[in-house]
């Protein structure tokens, strides 16, 4: 029984995955789609085809949404707490140092996970 149940669960997380892989591409796909349309529709009139406000501001949107969401510690404790502000800290330094995305994200994690371990 026990077979089974670990059976299910690993559909579930495969079936988990693939929705969200799909929907991340959807999620990129269908904007670039309309506008790829979009402008064809254009080309051949006289009226030039702008890309909409709405479209402009999705992406910097859904990452401030991420940003947001990643900010906040699981574990609402001073420990969590200090170790998100270190590893933010960390981030912001190494990036006005290297203007990179990699390393500053990889201090960041460090340092997080450097305070996790050090002060638990």
């Amino acid at each position: 029984m026990n077979t089974d149940m670990n059976n299910d669960m690993s559909t579930e997380i495969w079936l988990t995955l693939i929705s969200i892989a799909v929907g991340t591409y959807l999620l990129r796909l269908v904007p670039h789609v309309w506008m790829q349309y979009k402008l064809a529709r254009h080309e051949n009139s006289d009226v030039s085809a702008s890309t909409p406000d709405w479209l402009t501001v999705m992406g910097p949107g859904m990452i401030a949404a991420m940003f947001g969401t990643s900010v906040v510690p699981m574990q609402l404790s001073t420990l969590s707490w200090m170790a998100t502000a270190a590893g933010l800290l960390a981030t912001l330094l190494v990036w006005r140092k290297t203007r990179s995305m990699g390393l500053p994200t990889l201090a960041g994690v460090l340092v997080f996970g450097l305070v996790k371990v050090v002060f638990a």
